[in-house]
């Protein structure tokens, strides 16, 4: 049973690497289609960082996605904690509202948004308000779930120690409750960001008419006829993959060091 998984687990892992592998041949590919490679070039990237479009698409993607994982960051983690002190009846309505974003399709949680604060409340597209919402509804449930199992493997008693030692509520939040759960709350961080940069459909319903995520971005490149902005796009699909797979690196290395020394000590 355990071989079969590992095995299993070394199949994923080779597939990603070849995907990958597959997606930085056609990022160096001079050619226009996937089906022909001809000789290997950077014009793909040098198109990608000195186009002012794709530069700034992809900065205020960054900036959005940033932003909006700082946010459900924030919101995940203390909904994780509020949901771990508390009763059973109230952890449990908490722990199944927090899954409904997380089973509904995105295009609903998106359609959804778009009434809720465009039409109901009024809020204009313009202000960005929808879109970082939106972003934030998306990504703080999968922080909660980041989060809760490193609280549950922490001594719940720890805090009301520290109450009982003289520490102040938040005192004993910061420097007890949060370092428990760093690794789970880095982990939801990052999973927010990835959620952010992937979103298509919340972002098609709540963003302004004149900006663009790398989503929206490249489905509307690939129905266009602009074979150059289409080749650079490659060379993004490229850089983020290796950006996804070094922060898993190291996140995976830094907890891996970090359980070695616990268990030394």
């Amino acid at each position: 049973m355990q071989k079969g998984i590992k095995d299993d687990k070394k199949i994923f892992k080779k597939s990603i690497f070849m995907s990958g592998a597959f997606i930085y041949v056609l990022s160096d590919n001079c050619a226009c289609s996937i089906g022909a490679i001809h000789s290997f070039t950077f014009k793909n990237y040098i198109t990608l960082f000195t186009t002012p479009e794709l530069s700034h698409m992809i900065a205020g993607s960054v900036i959005l996605a940033l932003s909006s994982a700082a946010l459900a960051t924030i919101l995940g983690t203390c909904g994780a904690i509020g949901a771990f002190y508390s009763k059973k009846r109230v952890k449990g309505f908490i722990g199944t509202m927090n899954q409904v974003p997380v089973v509904n399709a995105d295009v609903v949680t998106g359609f959804s948004m778009c009434i809720l604060i465009v039409v109901v409340f009024g809020v204009s597209k313009d202000t960005f308000i929808p879109l970082i919402i939106g972003q934030v509804v998306l990504s703080a449930p999968f922080v909660y779930l980041a989060v809760m199992p490193k609280l549950k493997q922490m001594d719940s008693s720890l805090y009301e120690a520290a109450l009982d030692l003289g520490a102040t509520p938040a005192y004993a939040l910061i420097k007890v409750i949060i370092p428990q759960a760093a690794s789970g709350i880095l982990s939801g961080f990052v999973m927010a960001v990835t959620l952010s940069l992937d979103d298509y459909f919340v972002a098609t319903y709540t963003k302004p008419a004149t900006f663009d995520t790398i989503s929206t971005y490249v489905v509307n490149a690939t129905k266009g006829s602009q074979t150059q902005i289409k080749t650079a796009l490659w060379a993004l699909s490229t850089i983020i993959f290796l950006i996804v797979v070094a922060a898993e690196i190291v996140i995976n290395v830094s907890a891996s060091k970090k359980s070695r020394e616990e268990q030394q000590n």
